[in-house]
């Protein structure tokens, strides 16, 4: 069991989608498989990126250019990377992070019309070459996501939740478009079920990818 290599899972999708429900039960999954493992954020999860992020998603932050944007995302990115993720992976912990370099590409290249290799240019010098082993992209319909969002007092409301319908439709867009051209990365999950039944499918994905490697 200690021989297992290392992977840097990621969980993507769009506003109430659910997944930080299916972090904690992709937690559950690691322990029951004897995974050790380390659950964190972009942006965020070192106090560099933590503020970073504050700055991006404060509500009052409206003038945001789309550029700016971006590079405050892959300016994030690099620093948790480095001082979080790697330093993970390296001591043999399986990472899973909420949100990774397919969020910038979705929600600034492709919904925010940079275009998605402009995006991802700037997120290459950003990363260099990690990538994620797995991908779990929890895909729902924008009016579903958004009315979860409203019925939960206790999430966090930031900028992005402010964007129109037709913004979430356009990630939503982005999404399933990259992962149609990363069908071994990325697996897409029915976010719109129950969550029992969002698990077991997320739990069939893990199984498929990850247990076969170890």
């Amino acid at each position: 069991m200690n021989n297992r290599r290392p992977l840097f899972i990621t969980l993507e999708g769009g506003e109430g989608s659910g997944k930080t429900t299916m972090m904690g039960r992709l937690a559950a999954f690691m322990q029951n498989h004897s995974i050790p493992y380390l659950i964190t954020r972009e942006p965020g999860g070192i106090e560099i990126a933590e503020k970073i992020r504050s700055i991006i998603l404060d509500p009052e932050h409206t003038a945001m250019d789309a550029r700016t944007e971006a590079l405050l995302y892959a300016a994030a990115r690099r620093q948790h990377l480095v001082e979080k993720v790697e330093p993970a992976l390296r001591q043999g912990l399986t990472v899973l992070c909420d949100r990774f370099v397919d969020s910038s590409l979705v929600y600034q290249g492709y919904a925010r019309g940079l275009g998605m290799e402009e995006v991802w240019s700037i997120n290459q010098f950003a990363i260099d070459t990690r990538m994620p082993d797995l991908t779990l992209l929890f895909d729902i319909e924008p009016k579903i996501g958004l009315s979860r969002i409203a019925a939960n007092a206790e999430r966090e409301w930031n900028r992005l939740d402010m964007e129109n319908l037709t913004f979430h439709e356009k990630v939503r867009e982005g999404y399933l478009l990259v992962a149609e051209r990363n069908p071994g990365r990325i697996r897409i999950v029915d976010a719109s079920k129950t969550p029992a039944q969002v698990e077991r499918e997320m739990n069939r994905h893990l199984e498929d990818a990850i247990l076969k490697d170890f």
